[in-house]
Parts: C-alpha cells; structure tokens; sequence
C-alpha cells in the first residue's frame, strides 16, 4: 500500500490505462475487461484490474490536472511495478482542422510548469511519448477508421485560462489540443523508464465552442479505450 493506493502487491499490472475521472475507470474497465477486480478505493479514486485478451490490465483514475496524476504514476510505477501507462481522457480541440469526437495521439506536450519543474531547474526538458506505443496507437486508430491526429499538445496546469494570447501562439505552432495532464506523465515516466503515451478524445473546440453531447461520450471514448488496449498489446 501507499498514501494514496490501497492495492495489494500483484494488484496492479504492469500495463495501467488512466483515465482522469475514477467513474470512467469504473466504465471501462467493466466495459472492457474481463473479470475486473477493484484493487483501490482510496480517497474515491478508483482502479481496477481484470484482463484483456488474455493480458493483465489495470484501469485506475489519476485525478485531474498534472499534480494528481503526477502522485498516482510515481506511485503506480515506484511502488506496484507499472511499465506502460495510458492516458486516456478528454480534449479541447485548438485547430479548427480537429473536429469534436476525433482521437488526438500525442507526441509531445508543451506546458508552462509541471510538478517537475524543479528537476530541471533552468533547463527546458521536452516531454514526448514513447515511440512503440506511439506506432501501436495510429495503426490501431487506422485499422479502425478512426479520424486521429498526430501531432503536440499543450497540457495546461489551470482549468479557467484567461490567456487567449496563447492559445493563438500555440494554436500558430499547430498545437492539436489542450488537455491537463499528459506532459507530467512523459515526464514521470522518462525518469522512471516507464513507457507513456497519451490518447485523447476531443470533447470541446476552443474555436467553434462546440462540446460533445453527454450521450455521445461513452461512445467515443470507446473508440479511445480499444485504441489504447491495442497500443499496449498489438
């Protein structure tokens, strides 16, 4: 056990999908697992392991923004073992290329300050994913049709900006999507040689002011899930 996770040794499985909402965990995990156990239930933060397709999978919740996430991946991989972690969650679409219900895959991920930041000191590390993963991801978003982006994300550390000047700036690099938690998670995992990589679905367009209907969601955070599980195991 540790501060924040109830799990047993041999709980957690190496390959650990994260999604930020621990309800959503609870779905996909009974969506797409077999057999799936609730190993953690600490501070309502949720996570459960089962199987897919034969391989040990575990679905756990990371909370929101890069703090939350950052406790759960040093803990998941310090403590229970974890090499391989996901991150599957939502988006704000920057470009007006990338359309409400699309998957953006993320090589890189930008930010102004991670709980990181410290490590580097005046040095400016460049979070990316890990490339297997990454390879996995796209072939498996193209076996299914799935309309996906490639390409760097912005992950914001507030959820309230009010800087529209930089969401111009980097929307001008072709900055795909801003999302809260992906470039902790590279970083995390880079210090720690575990693999990461972060798949989103596009639920809100910072341009068009679009959002993705609430009965939608679960379908086309589906599509993310079996794009993730791929990735993992191809």
């Amino acid at each position: 056990m540790t501060p924040h996770i109830g799990a047993k040794p041999g709980d957690i499985a190496e390959t650990v999908l994260m999604p930020g909402d621990p309800r959503r965990a609870r779905w996909a995990a009974e969506t797409f697992l077999d057999d799936p156990v609730c190993v953690n239930e600490v501070r309502g933060m949720l996570g459960f392991t089962g199987s897919w397709k034969g391989n040990r999978v575990t679905i756990h919740g990371s909370g929101m923004g890069m703090p939350s996430l950052s406790i759960y991946a040093n803990e998941l991989i310090r403590e229970y073992g974890a090499r391989t972690l996901i991150r599957i969650g939502s988006a704000g679409a920057m470009l007006e290329r990338v359309k409400i219900r699309d998957i953006v895959i993320a090589m890189t991920a930008s930010t102004m300050a991670t709980p990181s930041r410290g490590f580097f000191r005046e040095m400016q590390f460049a979070p990316c994913a890990d490339y297997g993963l990454l390879e996995n991801a796209v072939a498996a978003a193209r076996a299914k049709g799935t309309t996906t982006h490639v390409g760097g994300i912005y992950s914001s550390d507030v959820f309230y900006d009010e800087r529209p000047d930089l969401t111009e700036m980097l929307a001008r690099h072709g900055t795909l999507c801003v999302e809260m938690e992906a470039a902790e998670l590279y970083t995390v995992a880079a210090r720690l040689g575990a693999r990461a990589l972060a798949i989103l679905t596009i639920s809100d367009h910072l341009i068009t002011h679009e959002a993705l209907p609430a009965e939608d969601r679960e379908r086309s955070f589906g599509d993310m899930v079996e794009i993730a599980l791929n990735a993992a195991f191809p």
